[in-house]
């Protein structure tokens, strides 16, 4: 019987959530993950990985990122010096090739969970670049010859923070989820897995402060969930009365992170 995602003591998912990665799994999809920054998209991944027992590789996408990096890696230029300076091997070939994180997962004798984190972060021909490869789970490297086929296939995730729009023919091929900003009663179950017991008072007053300051309407750069984890660590670390954290929002640096967030914070408090 096929193993399900059902979240992790570590992970706070949605039901919607446990769902579309189910979903996923059984079409052989890649799962395309949205979300606000502070959602727990790259931490699904890892949730995932975890819940199924599979290890995880991780291909981070920088804006200088081509797909060709995540297929494979031909070191002409070690090849180069090895040859002019009489280094063995220089004939072959194979031993200049370096697998990428999508050649490594397509080599796995196990399945593996591959998370393509922040795709929206490199140029628009990216994920048109990874269509075939993809698709059909294989790759062919000329200077050798030889096709890099899956032997299992990959559960892929990939986290898009909405920088850019994606391309059909790409969002064509993946299950979509957008990850909802925690409610109230999910964050404090997200902060309990963090802190485990907590006073009641001190988690009711911090979350009202918290999505207080989120509903501002000039507030910029929301606090996400990392800002609150860190905030009420500064709280517990500062011994701040829990009745006074609604009134002052003490610590305010540690929610907002741009000056005109804090002066609009200091204009509502007057």
């Amino acid at each position: 019987m096929t193993q399900k995602f059902t979240g992790s003591d570590q992970y706070v998912a949605s039901s919607e959530l446990m769902s579309t990665v189910n979903i996923a799994v059984t079409l052989q999809k890649p799962l395309l993950i949205k979300g606000e920054p502070g959602t727990g998209k790259t931490m699904l991944a890892q949730a995932v990985a975890d819940a199924l027992q599979k290890r995880l590789i991780i291909w981070n996408v920088k804006s200088t990122t081509k797909a060709q990096d995540g297929l494979y890696v031909y070191d002409v230029v070690q090849r180069l010096y090895d040859s002019q300076f009489g280094g063995h091997g220089v004939d072959d070939i194979a031993s200049y090739i370096k697998l990428g994180k999508l050649g490594e997962a397509f080599q796995s004798p196990e399945q593996v969970v591959l998370l393509i984190d922040e795709i929206d972060k490199a140029d628009l021909e990216f994920p048109n670049d990874l269509l075939w490869e993809l698709d059909q789970m294989e790759f062919y490297i000329p200077e050798t010859r030889e096709t890099i086929k899956a032997q299992q296939r990959p559960i892929v995730i990939i986290t898009s923070n909405a920088e850019k729009e994606l391309p059909d023919a790409f969002l064509r091929r993946c299950v979509f989820h957008y990850i909802e900003f925690p409610d109230q009663p999910q964050m404090e179950q997200i902060l309990r897995v963090h802190f485990g017991d907590l006073e009641r008072n001190l988690v009711r007053q911090t979350l009202a402060a918290f999505y207080w300051v989120r509903q501002l309407r000039d507030i910029e750069k929301k606090p996400s969930t990392s800002e609150l984890v860190d905030w009420l660590r500064a709280l517990i670390a500062g011994g701040v009365d829990p009745d006074c954290i609604t009134r002052d929002i003490p610590f305010a640096g540690v929610l907002l992170k741009k000056d005109k967030d804090l002066r609009t914070l200091a204009r509502n408090r007057r």
